[in-house]
């Protein structure tokens, strides 16, 4: 399947992956009064500005905190679809489960980790039902043969058992699971990375207008004039970051405080830890 209509289908804000539930910290953050303007210049320019900074801090510290384990999960599925590749399904759901709970781990508060895994889950179900040929000999007729989608569906199904299993199996977190949906689709690394940081910054506009912080005009402008350059200055920065799962008994030159995740954004992880203390939300994180 063409790469680009890959990237059409999956940045369509009407796919049902659960990125409605989540302000990433941003109603926190405007509820604790750091986005409102000054007394003296209540300006609603002043206010974007505020949102602007948000959107650059928290891509700042979820890029290098996310990306690794977008990456390893990502080069799990993708050494499963090759021929080639000296791995099979057992090794590969042991793999992402033990990525899945490094990512638990290293994730600082449970609203985050809440937030994270709704919209995990989500996304293995979108493999399952949405990205599924449709039923039906009439309408399977009208759709050309797509192996790609077809490739991981056992793969996908044994994880999502694992996370609806509980007991500490998997957790369903949302990088793994994005780098899970993107390579079973066959979608390259650098598309996955870089289209998820841009839905990540996507969700925090969506979010600052249903907030009422800012209006739909002015998340489009900060979008197209604010996000892009962000987005793609994240990606640049932290792409080569590895969690060091897959590297764990090899040889090489990966060193975990320079190539591997990390928070960068203490005063983020405070407030949206404090989201469930607020008197009335919105949001599930």
């Amino acid at each position: 399947m063409d790469e680009t209509y890959l990237l059409l289908l999956l940045s369509d804000s009407n796919l049902p992956t659960g990125s409605f539930v989540a302000s990433s910290g941003l109603e926190s953050f405007l509820a604790h009064g750091f986005g409102a303007p000054p007394l003296t210049q209540p300006t609603a320019t002043l206010k974007a500005d505020a949102i602007a900074a948000f959107l650059r801090d928290s891509l700042s510290t979820y890029a290098p905190s996310a990306l690794p384990f977008v990456a390893d999960a990502h080069q799990i599925v993708a050494q499963l679809r090759s021929a080639e590749a000296d791995i099979d399904t057992p090794r590969a759901l042991a793999l992402l489960q033990e990525l899945d709970a490094l990512y638990e781990c290293t994730t600082l508060n449970h609203v985050a980790r809440r937030a994270s895994k709704t919209q995990g889950v989500a996304l293995l179900s979108l493999y399952a039902k949405g990205f599924s040929r449709p039923p039906g000999l009439a309408a399977a007729a009208a759709v050309p043969a797509a192996p790609l989608l077809d490739a991981m569906p056992g793969l996908v199904d044994a994880f999502k058992l694992m996370v609806r299993r509980g007991a500490g199996d998997a957790h369903g977190h949302l990088p793994v699971c994005w780098g899970i949906l993107c390579a079973a689709l066959g979608l390259s690394l650098e598309r996955t990375q870089h289209l998820h940081l841009y839905l990540h910054a996507r969700s925090l506009l969506s979010a600052a207008v249903r907030l009422n912080s800012i209006g739909p005009y002015a998340a489009q402008q900060i979008l197209l004039h604010v996000a892009g350059a962000l987005v793609d200055a994240a990606v640049l920065k932290c792409a080569r970051l590895r969690t060091g799962v897959l590297v764990q008994g090899q040889s090489g030159s990966w060193d975990e405080t320079q190539d591997g995740p990390a928070n960068t954004w203490p005063l983020g992880e405070i407030l949206a830890a404090r989201h469930d203390l607020q008197h009335s939300r919105i949001f599930n994180s």
